[in-house]
């Protein structure tokens, strides 16, 4: 064996997600004595301890955490090259768009009638996903480019910004807060946000597994006062509710809008797309 094999890095990626061979070896629908013995051959190949090992307890090692990123990393890669192939080799390949429903600031529809006139332009297959979710699109080839609200993990992509605008907060109408003159973070101390983060924080960076809820339920808890939530200027104007206002916050940053796609891509669809995004952004309102 000269390099690791791609079913070696699920095995470990496996048991280092879970911290536990039994529900890796569920996960990965085998048996536990063979998933040990793969770790033990990869430990062994790679000549480091990868896991520390007690009765109670798995935990990564230094080695351990290196290899779990990198090893993400290039099984993204390798799905990605199979879902790349698969569309171009459709009779009618797709140009796959990652994007949050609304946050797009108000810009889709002109940059789809603006990528339309361009001579490379693919049909749009749009990917609708929570917000964290686009980003592992573009790395494991299920999507080709994106739009993505700022910040973002911005390792193996290539990027422009798009627009700013402001973040309101959004609260229930009978909320103390909304009757009083100015707002600041700190007034939403003990406040949660709709993935659990205290609210006086701002907002979160997203993570790998992002809050599951959708609109109408984040909006639902907002109006019986159980959450706030951040929400950049053109969603709160799409979202008008009796029940609910939006209020300016002096210390929130803005929020901001990208288009993004994969470091290594070469395609004149996408080309074509982030050129037809760029020029509708920078077009005068």
């Amino acid at each position: 064996m000269n390099d690791l094999e791609v079913r070696q890095l699920r095995y470990f990626v496996a048991v280092a997600e879970e911290l536990h061979f039994g529900r890796a070896a569920t996960r990965l629908g085998m048996a536990q004595p063979p998933l040990s013995r793969a770790i033990r051959e990869i430990e062994r190949f790679l000549g480091v301890r990868l896991l520390e090992r007690t009765t109670r307890n798995v935990a990564l090692t230094p080695a351990g955490e290196i290899l779990l990123r990198d090893a993400r990393n290039a099984l993204d890669a390798v799905s990605a090259a199979g879902r790349r192939a698969r569309n171009a080799g459709l009779p009618t390949p797709a140009l796959r768009l990652a994007l949050k429903a609304d946050f797009d600031a108000g810009l889709l529809p002109q940059i789809l009638a603006a990528y339309r006139r361009e001579a490379s332009a693919l049909p749009v297959e749009p990917l609708l996903g929570g917000r964290g979710e686009q980003v592992p699109a573009l790395h494991d080839g299920r999507a080709d480019v994106a739009l993505l609200p700022t910040p973002f993990d911005e390792r193996g992509l290539d990027h422009e910004p798009l627009m700013t605008e402001p973040n309101l907060v959004a609260l229930a109408v009978t909320d103390p807060l909304a009757a009083l003159p100015s707002l600041s973070l700190a007034d939403f101390r003990g406040r949660e946000l709709p993935d659990g983060a205290d609210a006086s924080s701002g907002p979160q960076r997203p993570h790998r597994t992002s809050s599951r809820l959708d609109m109408t339920q984040i909006f639902n808890l907002i109006e019986i006062g159980t959450l706030v939530f951040f929400v950049p200027a053109s969603v709160a104007r799409r979202y008008t509710r009796p029940d609910i206002v939006y209020r300016e916050v002096t210390d929130l940053p803005p929020a901001g809008l990208s288009i993004a796609w994969p470091q290594d891509c070469r395609s004149p669809a996408v080309a074509a797309f982030v050129r037809a995004a760029l020029a509708v952004a920078a077009a005068p309102v």
